[in-house]
């Protein structure tokens, strides 16, 4: 595209952007959609750890139940499956067979290149993969236990790196109980196929992919479907989408992406007070995040073992961390902000923290909310 077409998109500011993205994320008003469609209509919920989608679902959906997300689990409506970034995601068994196939080669390489890869030079990876999914789809096991039973066969290579490269290679399920809300159980696998009855998906395209991707959070860079998908070379797909998609630029000139009927909302409206848990891809999904956090808040979000706090959106951007502090018969809610809260704010805070108490620790009786000086 021509320097002279890319200066003729229409100029979209940082507030017109973040309103667009908290639109789209049901992170303005709680949506009133039913919790397998919130699922897909997000693409899926970043799910390293097992109870971050449903406290990412808490804050976006009316009468929000853990126990219906819970029981899509169990019943094989939504499932836990490495996809974007090459992280653990909760997304419906529809987009589980839908994205697996375009992340493949990506989920591939990024075994060859890692750790893992060390020690299995000359290995017939395609041979570990096989051999791996037939052992998941006979019984669903521990990646330890996968690991032990493919040592058996290359006794002299690491059994953890031999279960890797089956998680790069396979589209391995964590089957319930695991994140069931309300239940307790260590990682088991199996293959998507298997869990779900039904082949991956062979007509998906990268088109629709960036589509799906925009109408969740756009307008978009390239360079920030990138960053979600993990995906590189993305630049020929969506120079393709022609009038698939309108052209916008932001403030520094960069081209932006966005499906055409695409909310993006008066940049006046107001944004509630909403707590997102430690892993929320509307923080993680983008090359350039100002949108919604400022850059050295962002830095302060980067911790030692790669875990980061649950964050406080106040006028739509990040303004504080959270976490809960628990003994058997009570729960505390610490708030640390990172600049000052007027009033209204600290406020505002106040009353969706004590919100949170009751969905967070339901079963306690005592329940108090802390905000702490900023740091």
């Amino acid at each position: 595209m021509s320097s002279r077409a890319a200066a003729s998109h229409p100029v979209l500011d940082q507030r017109s952007l973040n309103r667009a993205l908290l639109a789209r994320q049901d992170l303005l008003t709680r949506s009133p959609r039913p919790v397998l469609e919130a699922v897909g209509h997000l693409v899926g919920l970043q799910a390293q750890a097992p109870w971050s989608p449903y406290y990412s679902l808490w804050a976006r959906l009316a009468g929000f139940d853990p126990h219906e997300l819970g029981g899509l689990l169990a019943d094989r409506h939504v499932v836990r499956v490495v996809l974007m970034r090459s992280t653990v995601h909760l997304v419906t068994a529809e987009d589980c067979l839908f994205l697996r196939p375009l992340l493949q080669a990506f989920l591939s390489r990024g075994m060859a290149t890692s750790p893992w890869s060390k020690g299995l030079e000359g290995t017939d990876l395609g041979a570990v993969a096989a051999a791996g999914r037939a052992v998941v789809e006979d019984e669903p096991v521990t990646f330890s236990a996968l690991g032990r039973r493919l040592a058996e066969r290359w006794p002299d290579l690491d059994p953890q790196a031999l279960a890797q490269v089956v998680r790069a290679r396979v589209p391995l399920v964590q089957v319930p109980p695991r994140a069931v809300w309300g239940q307790a159980g260590q990682v088991v696998v199996t293959s998507a196929e298997h869990w779900l009855g039904r082949p991956l998906r062979q007509d998906a395209t990268l088109a629709d992919m960036v589509l799906r991707y925009l109408a969740s959070f756009g307008p978009a860079s390239v360079m920030d479907v990138q960053m979600w998908s993990g995906l590189t070379r993305l630049r020929e797909v969506t120079d393709g989408l022609g009038a698939r998609v309108r052209r916008f630029r932001d403030e520094s000139g960069r081209e932006l992406l966005d499906v055409p009927d695409g909310p993006r909302p008066d940049p006046a409206t107001p944004a509630p007070v909403r707590f997102l848990p430690d892993f929320d891809n509307v923080l993680r999904s983008h090359a350039e995040r100002s949108r919604i956090v400022d850059e050295p808040v962002r830095k302060r979000l980067v911790t030692a073992n790669g875990v980061p706090p649950g964050t406080v959106l106040v006028d739509g951007r990040v303004a504080a961390a959270w976490a809960v502090d628990r003994t058997s018969s009570a729960a505390t809610l610490v708030v640390t902000p990172f600049t000052r809260l007027p009033a209204a704010q600290s406020d505002a805070v106040e009353a969706e923290g004590l919100d949170l108490l009751r969905f967070a620790a339901e079963d306690v009786d005592g329940r108090e909310i802390r905000i702490d000086a900023p740091e």
